[in-house]
């Protein structure tokens, strides 16, 4: 074992004195009221570019940036916007739908904070969220319950919003209806042709609220047709997809839904690796649209998806902090199209 040789510690300098609004003031040659004014955005109040520019780059040059909880004393509530950090593996079309909204919040002069709650559920990790004094809440998934919601108002949240497949007692809710997204792929198989379709289901925990109702969607389109349906349990690991298609005659499918793009690529390389062709034998599709989809050979079918823009959901947001007595209001957010390429 490597030993890491000890050295004495350098001596610490003298502590600096933290820069004040009242140093900036000074340095910019305006009153403390002008720098709250222009660090704080204030919109009501005029003030001349020259003299917002002095302003920035004085605090630039002492290092000052305002004090986020006496903002908040002011003006009665804080402007911080926390975000649970998923538990659950998210794909790259979400990832980019949370930075536009992260985007979009900043220019309303909005912090955005993901907080990391690993191991609290529910209503627990609402009150974790409350220590923090959020003015909203965006919470993605399922989980959370009305208490959950009343712990977050009683601590000052104004707005909270989930972003799920089911709406919450005194939340706003963004409805996300992934049973569209298993029906339009498993009415894509069908009319191309398709009788006996497999879907896949991800073994991985924290994607049933994803999973099942996909997999009800395939059941619901092809219910009352001729077509049978296979619930597939698959795990994402390359030997997971080698021992499913190492059974794939067997099981006597002539189509998949795998759930998404991912799993989609991961399940249609095992089948070639078995011999099995595609579409030939077994038609394949997916659902986000990647790009990499698009890069296969033969090119994978999908079902993209479409996501509110982080803008409208940042006024959402805006608004319900402005108005924090207004009824909940509830959007349908998730739009899925089919796009038909080569694999199906």
């Amino acid at each position: 074992m490597v030993q890491i040789p000890k050295t004495p510690a350098p001596a610490s300098p003298a502590p600096r004195s933290v820069p004040t609004s009242a140093d900036v003031a000074r340095l910019a040659g305006v009153s403390r009221a002008t720098v709250s004014y222009v660090l704080n955005n204030t919109s009501a109040v005029r003030i001349s570019e020259p003299t917002r520019r002095r302003v920035h780059e004085a605090a630039k040059e002492l290092g000052y940036v305002p004090h986020a909880a006496a903002r908040s004393l002011r003006a009665g509530h804080s402007r911080l916007v926390l975000m649970p950090a998923p538990t659950i593996p998210v794909g790259r079309l979400y990832g980019q739908f949370i930075n536009e909204l992260q985007w979009a919040l900043s220019r309303l002069d909005y912090t955005v904070v993901q907080h990391g709650s690993v191991g609290l559920q529910g209503d627990e990790a609402a009150r974790a969220w409350a220590e923090l004094r959020p003015v909203a809440v965006l919470v993605p998934g399922a989980g959370l319950g009305p208490q959950g919601v009343a712990v977050l108002k009683r601590s000052g949240a104004r707005a909270v919003l989930t972003l799920g497949p089911e709406s919450v007692e005194g939340a706003h809710a963004l409805l996300m209806d992934h049973e569209a997204v298993g029906h339009r792929a498993g009415t894509h198989l069908y009319e191309r042709g398709r009788r006996r379709i497999g879907v896949v289901v991800p073994e991985e925990p924290g994607l049933e609220g994803f999973s099942l109702p996909r997999l009800a969607g395939v059941r619901n389109a092809l219910h009352g047709t001729d077509a049978g349906m296979t619930h597939l349990p698959l795990a994402y690991t390359e030997e997971a997809a080698a021992r499913l298609a190492a059974r794939w005659r067997e099981l006597g499918l002539d189509a998949v839904f795998a759930y998404n793009d991912e799993y989609a690529m991961l399940l249609m390389r095992a089948l070639q690796d078995q011999g099995i062709d595609v579409p030939g034998e077994t038609a394949v599709i997916g659902a986000d649209d990647l790009m990499l989809g698009r890069l296969l050979r033969p090119r994978l079918s999908t079902v993209r998806l479409e996501l509110p823009s982080g803008r409208d959901l940042a006024e959402l947001v805006d608004r319900a902090v402005r108005n924090p007595g207004a009824a909940p209001e509830t959007h349908k957010v998730l739009g899925a199209t089919v796009v038909h390429r080569e694999s199906s």
